[in-house]
């Protein structure tokens, strides 16, 4: 579910004349029923909107005076986000006869033509105040509080995120909490200032253009509405001819695959930093510790530590945090069994609250390999807002892998690996002709084939901070067989396998002459730093150590070995 909060204007919006008709309240109450969840946002005294709207407790949260208050009807609490109205100021008013004058926790209020010496005495006494316009009523409250100001204070208290909201009004003051809300719709009978910013207009006036909404919600969730909020949608790069190429933000199911250092890592973290621009939720399941250095995550487990379930859920309660969750301390075999555990977990909170709005899978062929048993029977069916990354579609299970709408393909044969998905999902897919042919450096292959569209070759619009690579995951976690350093020596004797740089000293220590020079002599160990590793200035490092002819065995060893020491293994 997208869109788990309907935010709601009352007076010209959900109510006539301060009334809410019964069909009103029935459709209110349906909307309860599919899980999803109201806030009242209104200019009004919380005490006159008790005696005209008896089923305000269909409401979660009830904003009120213009943000001034809040209240919470299931316990009848208050809390006043406002500072009390200087009494300097309303004796003021009062003594220049501006009547009608109602005096709330935070909110004077009154009606046009009043404006003019409400603005005289703001300006005579010299305050920080700030006029707001309901079509006819003038409001004053401080500089900082608004309707929009309101509405996250009662987000904050529901764990509701911004953007899993849709908001309704009719007047300017409506402006500020609209504009917040991932989907903002006019009442038919709103201001055309109003109308013209909205997403969507009703075309039913007050609250039966709310009822309209709200059978929208229950049908399809707003799906009908995906094109107008493109504003939403996450900036990939540019096409040949220089237009600005997007994945939409909501709905979308991605794999992003390719040979091993062709820039995977580039495109997820240009992905990343999109989402995380946006303000939405993401859930990354990180198997090798590559994510830690992402100052915006949250980051739980690693080598030593495994994170629970309930640790996960208390930082993944919060909407404004995102959360990398590091399992180099699950052992390989393991870590299907785990991440099929939690997989339910986080189902349930996006059920309930419509986050993480991303959860991105690094090492999908890890986490869910195709021989697994019970992917078929955990994966849930429905799976939105998804990214995939593996080098080995082939090796991922089918379940995961036929949910997918859209691919992102790196690497120079882009062909090979859309007809590895092909074969591997069971999707029945026509072979496109892919634009521009192979791929180069710094563009990808987008095909979202889910949404009817070609393939593109798109120039990648690169992450503004580049994602390092964690070294711990090399120093002391354990790499899959296909990144291992293999001692083998020349006649492949040995089948000695390092999975961490401390099991490569180890063996490097122990093993004989013989294999050590085979491997030196080929450019090996550089080799796999610079290709596996990805540390191109360690790599450089052994390699000027392999190419220098006057050191003894014994000094190269010492020398690489002290290399690596110095950049993974020593105290910081």
């Amino acid at each position: 579910m997208r869109f788990v909060c309907l935010v709601c204007d009352y007076d010209g919006t959900l109510a006539k004349d301060g009334i809410v008709t019964a069909s009103t309240v029935e459709a209110l109450k349906r909307l309860c029923q599919s899980g999803r969840r109201l806030v009242l946002d209104t200019g009004r005294e919380l005490g006159e909107l008790l005696e005209i709207f008896p089923e305000i407790s269909l409401f979660e949260r009830v904003v009120a005076e213009n943000g001034a208050l809040l209240f919470r009807p299931a316990s009848k609490e208050t809390k006043v986000l406002a500072d009390a109205p200087p009494p300097e100021f309303v004796e003021e008013l009062r003594r220049r006869g501006v009547t009608p004058l109602q005096v709330g926790h935070g909110i004077v209020a009154t009606w046009r033509p009043n404006e003019t010496i409400v603005l005289d005495v703001i300006r005579d006494l010299g305050l920080g105040l700030q006029v707001i316009f309901n079509k006819e009523a003038v409001m004053v409250l401080p500089s900082t509080i608004n309707k929009a100001s309101g509405m996250l204070a009662a987000f904050e208290e529901m764990g509701i995120s911004r953007h899993n909201a849709v908001g309704i009004g009719d007047a300017e003051n409506d402006h500020a909490f609209l504009s917040l809300c991932e989907c903002n719709v006019a009442v038919e009978n709103a201001l055309p200032s109003l109308k013209e910013r909205a997403d969507y207009n009703t075309q039913s006036p007050r609250g039966a253009g709310v009822e309209e909404l709200i059978e929208m919600l229950l049908a399809d969730d707003l799906a009908s509405l995906e094109d107008r909020l493109q504003r939403h949608h996450l900036l990939l790069g540019k096409e040949e001819r220089g237009a600005e190429y997007s994945v939409r933000a909501y709905n979308s199911r991605l794999l992003i695959s390719g040979p091993s250092g062709g820039g995977k890592s580039t495109t997820v973290s240009a992905l990343i930093e999109r989402l995380l621009e946006h303000g939405y939720q993401t859930c990354l399941v990180d198997p090798e510790g590559d994510y830690d250095d992402l100052e915006q995550f949250v980051t739980l487990g690693g080598p030593e530590r495994i994170p629970a379930s309930s640790e996960i859920l208390e930082v993944l309660k919060k909407p404004e945090n995102s959360l990398s969750i590091n399992l180099l301390g699950v052992p390989l075999g393991d870590r299907p069994g785990y991440f099929l555990s939690l997989l339910p977990t986080l189902q349930e909170l996006r059920a309930r609250t419509g986050r993480p709005h991303w959860v991105i899978i690094d090492e999908a062929h890890h986490l869910l390999p195709a021989e697994s048993q019970s992917a078929q029977s955990t994966i849930p069916k429905e799976l939105t807002n998804l990214l995939l990354i593996t080098v080995h579609p082939n090796h991922t299970a089918r379940t995961l892998l036929e949910a997918v709408n859209g691919l992102l393909i790196i690497g120079p044969r882009p062909e090979e690996t859309v007809e590895q998905f092909r074969e591997a999902s069971g999707l029945q897919l026509e072979s496109p002709e892919l634009a521009g042919g192979e791929s180069r450096s710094g563009k990808i292959v987008a095909w979202m084939f889910g949404n009817q569209e070609d393939p593109k070759l798109i120039t990648l619009i690169p992450a503004k901070i580049e994602l390092k690579r964690h070294r711990r995951k090399y120093a002391t976690g354990e790499l899959d067989e296909e990144k291992s350093f293999y001692f083998r020596g020349p006649e492949n004797k040995l089948n000695l396998r390092a999975q961490n740089l401390k099991t490569f000293i180890q063996l490097a220590q122990g093993i004989d002459d013989e294999t050590w020079l085979y491997h030196l002599r080929k450019g090996e160990y550089s080799s796999w730093f610079r290709e596996t590793v990805k540390d191109a200035e360690v790599a450089a490092e052994i390699e000027k150590i392999e190419r220098d002819s006057s050191l003894s065995l014994a000094e190269g060893k010492s020398q690489i070995i002290h290399s690596i020491e110095q950049h993974y293994t020593a105290p910081a």
